[in-house]
């Protein structure tokens, strides 16, 4: 997809799409606000049920409570597991408490879990591409009890202490940078040639879709907004791609974020949305971003999703 040449004269605001929340999200949201409505205040939830603070402040002002271990749910109580994931030990506590758990983590994590457990069984040697303590990687790599190693960076490559005739594989964090993700896994590949690799791409499809608007929107404007909160990998990714493109980019989860200064000069601003964030979030700043001066939207052409993720049996049911 290439950008187009543009002849608007006007100031605007591009708006790239798709942004803001996947299937993933929309899910792990819909599963604290039905058990909400079915059972009442309180919800405990395993850390943020995702990396983004104006969800999960509005689900506390709900009932919701967040928790960062179990042992704060009383026994007995209503616990979420957040859409990042959690460790086989984590399950365990939670059926040792009583706890009546309600699991929003997000299929496509759910499937990593899946391969990670099956090439351990097959006595592959697993390898996971990801950032040391986000909660995905920490459930990730708590399938099993041994035999996962993380790799952060391509440095991390020549310390593994692996031949390349051993049973190895890799997966992949879903939010990391296509980019950053491809550049381990060529050097993975030439150092073990045999290394199995994921039957498909784990850096999931809203991840790799909204990274692509922002390659198609950079291009078009002078400064990029990233509706995102600082936990959200995701989020981050986005900032730091519009910045290898060359465009100043800024990261916000609140409109009073905002600096007037940053637009100072620049006619075209793009906007973006990381996949934790919400669109009635991200109009708010536009809006805020309007105050600064008056500015024309634009929608920019691009992947239409239309994926859903289906809440859980034992919730609906």
């Amino acid at each position: 997809m290439s950008a187009p040449v543009t002849t608007h004269d006007s100031a605007e605001i591009l708006m790239a799409q798709p942004r803001g929340f996947c299937a993933g999200v929309d899910r792990a949201i819909n599963i604290v606000n039905e058990a909400l409505i079915r059972f009442g205040a309180p919800i405990y939830v395993r850390h943020e049920i995702v990396h983004n603070a104006y969800v999960v402040n509005g689900l506390r002002e709900k009932g919701a409570v967040f928790v960062d271990e179990l042992h704060e749910v009383p026994k007995g109580g209503i616990v979420v597991f957040s859409a990042h994931g959690v460790s086989q030990e984590v399950r365990k506590e939670a059926q040792e408490r009583g706890l009546q758990v309600y699991d929003a983590t997000c299929p496509l994590v759910t499937k990593v879990h899946l391969e990670v457990v099956k090439m351990c069984n097959e006595g592959f040697t697993v390898l996971m591409i990801g950032h040391a303590g986000h909660p995905e990687v920490e459930g990730t790599m708590g399938q099993v009890k041994a035999g996962v190693y993380l790799i952060e960076r391509v440095a991390d490559v020549a310390d593994l202490p692996f031949t390349a005739n051993e049973k190895i594989a890799f997966v992949t964090q879903t939010t990391l940078s296509v980019d950053e993700t491809k550049e381990i896994v060529e050097v993975l590949t030439q150092k073990f040639p045999n290394i199995v690799q994921p039957r498909k791409q784990d850096i999931c499809y809203a991840t790799q879709n909204r990274q692509d608007a922002v390659k198609f929107m950079a291009p078009q404007v002078e400064v990029v907004i990233v509706v995102g909160s600082k936990a959200s990998s995701n989020s981050n990714r986005l900032r730091e791609l519009a910045e290898k493109l060359g465009v100043p980019a800024y990261m916000v989860d609140a409109p009073e974020q905002l600096k007037a200064e940053w637009f100072v000069g620049k006619k075209r601003v793009g906007l973006t949305a990381g996949a934790s964030a919400p669109e009635s979030l991200a109009q708010s700043i536009v809006s805020k971003i309007q105050e600064f001066g008056p500015r024309n939207i634009r929608a920019l052409d691009g992947v239409v999703e239309d994926v859903t993720f289906s809440l859980p049996k034992n919730l609906v049911g």
